[in-house]
């Protein structure tokens, strides 16, 4: 992904080299322009910073969407910013629907141990019952994998 530069600012984001051969029909650009030529014409690479760590529940990510010049590169970073409490409460009303749909497949996914002709062990109940009670765990509905009850 390439910048167009106009003046010292950014004329257009995303640019590239096609639109650069469009942009100037009388030229003759070679198949793989160098970078020292793009520079004549006010085009450079731009480079996409690693994505940082954030929280999902608590934070926002994008990606910015102009491009700045950091040191002799033009990059493209990322914002966070903060959720308002109606987005973290949004967040946690989705990760609540997902984790009732996966408690309520593993309880399925154990249905035939209640069939007429099978004897559910003990181990097989409490199990059950924990999925059944996982709603009431500490961490609803943000449960980490080692919150979940294994099954026997």
């Amino acid at each position: 992904m390439y910048v167009k530069i106009t003046n010292g600012n950014v004329d257009t984001y995303p640019y590239s080299v096609g639109q650069l051969r469009r942009d100037n029909p009388n030229v003759s650009f070679p198949k793989q322009i160098p970078d020292a030529l793009l520079a004549e014409y006010g085009v450079y690479l731009v480079t996409e910073t690693d994505q940082p760590s954030y929280t999902p529940r608590t934070q926002n990510i994008a990606q910015e969407t102009t491009p700045t010049l950091v040191g002799d590169a033009w990059t493209v970073g990322w914002t966070i910013t903060d959720k308002t409490a109606e987005e973290i409460t949004e967040y946690d009303t989705a990760v609540a629907v997902q984790n009732r749909d996966l408690r309520n497949r593993l309880l399925t996914d154990t249905d035939w141990t209640g069939l007429s002709d099978v004897t559910m062990s003990a181990e097989m109940t409490t199990y059950r019952q924990a999925l059944r009670d996982i709603t009431t765990h500490a961490n609803w509905p943000n449960l980490e994998p080692s919150d979940w009850p294994i099954q026997p």
